[in-house]
Parts: C-alpha cells; structure tokens; sequence
C-alpha cells in the first residue's frame, strides 16, 4: 500500500523569479518533514503581468487550495489592503512576504525582519551598530529597518530614490521605537563617512540590475557591510566591500532564515535552518555549474 503524505501546496508571487532558491529549499524541508510538499512560482514577468493582478492571483490561488503565498519584488506593499488581517510585525513594518490562507481568511506576515535579525546575530553578533546606513526603504528596507532597531541600533539613517518612501519609513519607526532613531538622507557621503555598517536592501547587484548602490568611493575598510541580495550571492558591493577587507556578511543567512520562519506558519511545522542552509548552499553550487539557466531571484 502507498504510503499516503500529508499535502501541502504553497508558491511565490514576484518578478524575475525564475532562479529562486525558495521553491528548492521549501520542498526539500517539506520531504524531510514528511510531506508531500508543493511549492509553484507565480512569476510576473514570465506571465508579462504587472503587481495589479494580485487579487486575481491571490484568489486561484485560495480557491485552488494553497496553505499559502511567499511575496517578493514588487509585492511586498501592494498585497497588503487584498489582506483580512496582518501580524503585528507586519502591521508596523508596512510590508508582507508571507500570506497564509487560514479558514477563508488571508493573513500577511512579514518573515524578512525575522531572517535578516538571525542572520546579523549569527555572522556579525559583535559589530558596533551605532549608526548604520540603509540603503533602501522598500518592502525589504522596512523590514532590515525595524531588524536594526531591534538588534539596538543607536541610529539608522536612511537613504532611498524616492524621498517620500524614506521619509514614510522614518515616520513608521519614530511611531514603534520613539523619535530620534532613524532618519532620511539625501547626502549619503558625510552619513557614510561617520556610518559604522552599511545595509543594502535595493534591486541593484541582481542579475537584472548590475552596478553598486553607492560610489565605490565612500565605502572604507572600517565600515562593515551587510548585503540582502542573493542571487548573485556575491554582488559587486560585496566583493568591493571583501577586497577593501570590511567585515561582510551575504544574503544567503536572511533568505534561510526568512524561509524556516515561513515553513513553520505554512505548515506549524519548525523548520531545520541548518538543514535549509546546506540545501542552499548546494543549489547555490549547482547554479554556478549552470549558468545559463540562472535569471533574477526572488
């Protein structure tokens, strides 16, 4: 008699996802957790839609029975009013990567926060954090955002394309954390100059998107530097930041982490991060064996 698993089908809402570790990661917890374990890209850019199909998205993808959704660039906001009801975390971070399907119900978390958190404890626990330089205030920005604050950050100064969405997120962590601890940046060299780390949380380094968010310039072997891209796993900040010999940490700990911390809402399961690690670094070695394949991660 075959032996009958229980189910579990979830995916990923974004653009340019076809090279996501994500679905791999999932699925392999998923098998040794016992589970027959289902994880379907919805990519944006392959199905040349735009983030205003989410409710239709969304809705096949409830009545078609999913535990849930992963949501990536350029979701993480635009999904939040489809939404019935968000976790606190993801209520004040204004940003959501994980929605679950709960009793006719749709409910957004925010994991980001969760992964990024972990992933500065575990690879730079004892870097000074006084005053740290973000750039990039998107759905991502927010979350590494109130991350920061919660590993005690002194200050964040925040720096984005668009002014208003800098300033927007300033507001959001002045209102959690009280006023004084985060503000908006126009100039980035002087903030830079005096900055102890520096956390990039934009597009620019994806295979999409190549190039360095900042001068090469301002970047000093005293500054350390945290990176949330992941595909590549080694962005040309990140390999700028290793030759000048800055304390680095890469994206490979957050996207783990962020994904364990999904696993468990979908399934109420606890994810194996340590196993999900070796998972990544194996696909992440098979990727390089084949380029070709490879497009934008989500």
């Amino acid at each position: 008699m075959i032996e009958k698993k229980p189910s579990c089908l979830v995916g990923l809402i974004g653009a340019g996802i076809q090279a996501s570790l994500t679905p791999a990661m999932h699925e392999g917890e998923g098998d040794r957790r016992g589970l027959r374990y289902m994880y379907r890209l919805m990519d944006l850019d392959l199905l040349h839609l735009g983030d205003d199909a989410l409710p239709q998205l969304l809705t096949t993808a409830q009545l078609a029975g999913f535990r849930g959704l992963n949501i990536t660039h350029p979701c993480k906001q635009s999904v939040i009013p489809l939404l019935d009801e968000l976790s606190e975390n993801a209520a004040a971070i204004g940003a959501v990567n994980t929605v679950v399907f709960r009793d006719g119900r749709r409910i957004g978390h925010n994991t980001d926060c969760w992964g990024f958190e972990q992933n500065m404890r575990e690879n730079l626990p004892s870097a000074r954090k006084h005053d740290v330089v973000l750039l990039g205030a998107g759905g991502a920005g927010a979350a590494v955002a109130h991350a920061l604050m919660h590993l005690g950050t002194a200050h964040v100064h925040i720096h984005d394309l668009d002014p208003i969405r800098a300033d927007n997120l300033v507001a959001a962590l002045s209102h959690r954390f009280g006023a004084g601890r985060a503000s908006a940046v126009t100039d980035l060299g002087p903030t830079v100059a005096r900055a102890d780390g520096i956390v990039h949380a934009t597009p620019t380094g994806m295979a999409h998107y190549p190039g360095l968010p900042l001068p090469a310039g301002m970047l000093k072997p005293t500054h350390w530097l945290a990176e949330i891209v992941y595909f590549p796993l080694e962005t040309e900040l990140l390999a700028l930041a290793r030759r000048l010999g800055c304390q680095t940490v890469d994206g490979r700990g957050m996207a783990v982490h962020q994904a364990a911390r999904a696993f468990r809402l979908f399934t109420g399961i606890e994810a194996n991060a340590t196993n999900m690690l070796h998972d990544f670094d194996a696909l992440v070695a098979l990727q390089a064996e084949h380029p070709v394949s490879a497009a934008a991660g989500g």
